[in-house]
């Protein structure tokens, strides 16, 4: 039998395809993204994408779990545990808006993937899992009784609709981006979820 050697990924090239990808989705929309279309895009020939994926599922999947998870991280930066909810609330809500918008084409991405037939268990578990500390932080706020006892996930969906929508108001310039437009955007927010 004859021993094959995996050549490592070229971190460059898995780069420009994730990227590709992004752009791909926000222009055209996901389910018209072809691997040829990726490779034409990313600049590689797509016999390289088949070198690094076995199918179109493989390839988004993988796209997918590497956004997902710097989008969560980014999400989550600067928690300080010690703060109060509400300015942990705050902070990840304001983590939110600036990274639907400095990173649109991504964002995109992962919102159609989400929504597709494609989206693997093992993404969906993935997505799971990453979001558990939010829904955690949301669940102590309940105990605490400082926000609504609905179902957690109803008062994530408020966050993030929120978040959303004030990013996007932002983007298209119907609204500056500055400290009033998040300090209202933040408070229906938090009026949406207190008790």
């Amino acid at each position: 039998m004859i021993d094959l050697i995996m050549k490592p990924k070229d971190e460059k090239k898995v780069e420009a395809i994730a990227a590709a990808v992004y752009r791909l989705a926000a222009g055209k929309g996901l389910a018209a993204v072809t691997l040829a279309d990726i490779a034409r895009e990313a600049g590689v020939a797509t016999s390289t994408l088949y070198v690094y994926y076995k199918s179109r599922e493989d390839l988004l999947d993988d796209v997918y779990q590497k956004a997902k998870t710097a989008t969560v991280t980014r999400y989550a930066s600067d928690d300080d545990p010690k703060a109060s909810l509400k300015a942990r609330v705050r902070r990840i809500w304001n983590n939110i808006v600036d990274n639907r918008i400095e990173n649109r084409q991504q964002v995109a991405f992962l919102e159609q993937y989400y929504h597709s037939e494609l989206l693997s268990e093992t993404s969906r578990a993935l997505g799971q899992r990453m979001s558990a500390p939010f829904i955690e932080l949301l669940v102590a706020g309940q105990r605490s009784e400082q926000l609504k006892t609905v179902p957690p996930a109803l008062l994530a969906a408020a966050v993030m609709g929120l978040a959303r929508e004030t990013a996007l108001l932002v983007s298209r310039g119907d609204l500056p981006d500055d400290e009033t437009t998040r300090a209202n955007g933040f408070q229906l927010c938090w009026d949406a979820i207190r008790a």
